[in-house]
C-alpha cells in the first residue's frame, strides 16, 4: 500500500556539520565545536522567535547566517573570507551515503517521498540539487509561508495538507531530530526516530513508532 514517506532536510537527509568540514579547515580543533554551537544557535534561534509569536519575521537561512556570526564570534574568530566560505559550503551540503539508496527503494515501491522543512525552498533547492537527489523527491514543502518554524503545530496541519493526505496518520514522518519527532507525534503523524548517534530519548510521552540508527531500517 502506498504512503506519503515525509522528511527532515536538515540532519536527517543533509549532514549540517559537513559545512564546516569542507571549508573550516583553517578553524583547526576548534571546527567540530563551532559546528555544533552553530547548529544549536541555529535552531535556538527559530524556537525563540516562534515561541514569541514573531516566527514569521526571518528566515531560517538569516537564522543560519546569524548562528555562525554568533560561533565565530563566541570563538574569536575573525574571518570574512571564512565566513563567506562556509555559507556557500552549507548551502550544498553532503546527503548521508544512505539517502540516495533508500529513496529510491521508497519510489521504487510508488511511495510518495517528501521534503518538509524548517529551511526556505531556495535552500533546500541548492542542497537537493547538489546531491543529486532531485529525481527520488516528489515534493518540498517548507515553513517559511506560515509563520512558523518546527515545531510549532500548525506547521505540521499545513505540511498534511499540502501532501494531500487524507489523514495526518497516513505521513509516515522521518526525522533525526527528536523535538522533531515529537512535535509530529503530536500533530498524529506516524514519525520515525532516525537517532545516528545513539541518543537517549528526551520525550517518552511522544514516542516514534519506529528508532532506526539511519534510514536503511525504515520499513
Amino acid at each position: 500500500m502506498s504512503r506519503i514517506f515525509m522528511f527532515d532536510a536538515y540532519g536527517t537527509l543533509f549532514d549540517v556539520h559537513s559545512a564546516v568540514l569542507r571549508a573550516g579547515a583553517s578553524l583547526g580543533p576548534k571546527a567540530l565545536e563551532l559546528s555544533a554551537l552553530w547548529r544549536q544557535k541555529q535552531l535556538e534561534y527559530s524556537w525563540t522567535l516562534t515561541a514569541m509569536g514573531r516566527g514569521g519575521t526571518v528566515d531560517f537561512w538569516t537564522l543560519t547566517e546569524r548562528a555562525l556570526d554568533f560561533s565565530l564570534a563566541r570563538f574569536g574568530v575573525d574571518d570574512p573570507a571564512l565566513r563567506d566560505n562556509l555559507l556557500k559550503a552549507y548551502r550544498v551540503l553532503d546527503a548521508f551515503p544512505d539517502v540516495p539508496k533508500v529513496l529510491g527503494r521508497l519510489k521504487s515501491a510508488r511511495h510518495r517521498t517528501v521534503v518538509f522543512t524548517n529551511g526556505t525552498h531556495a535552500m533546500v533547492k541548492d542542497a537537493i540539487a547538489a546531491s543529486r537527489i532531485g529525481g527520488y523527491v516528489d515534493q518540498v514543502i517548507s515553513v517559511e509561508e506560515t509563520g512558523h518554524f518546527k515545531p510549532a503545530m500548525a506547521v505540521y496541519g499545513v505540511a498534511a495538507r499540502l501532501a494531500m493526505a487524507d489523514r495526518p496518520s497516513d505521513i509516515t514522518f522521518v526525522s533525526s531530530n527528536r523535538w522533531d519527532v515529537a512535535g509530529a507525534f503530536a500533530a498524529g503523524f506516524a514519525p520515525i526516530w532516525v537517532n545516528r548517534t545513539n541518543l537517549p530519548d528526551e520525550y517518552p510521552d511522544l514516542p516514534p513508532m519506529q528508532v532506526v540508527n539511519d534510514l536503511r531500517g525504515i520499513e
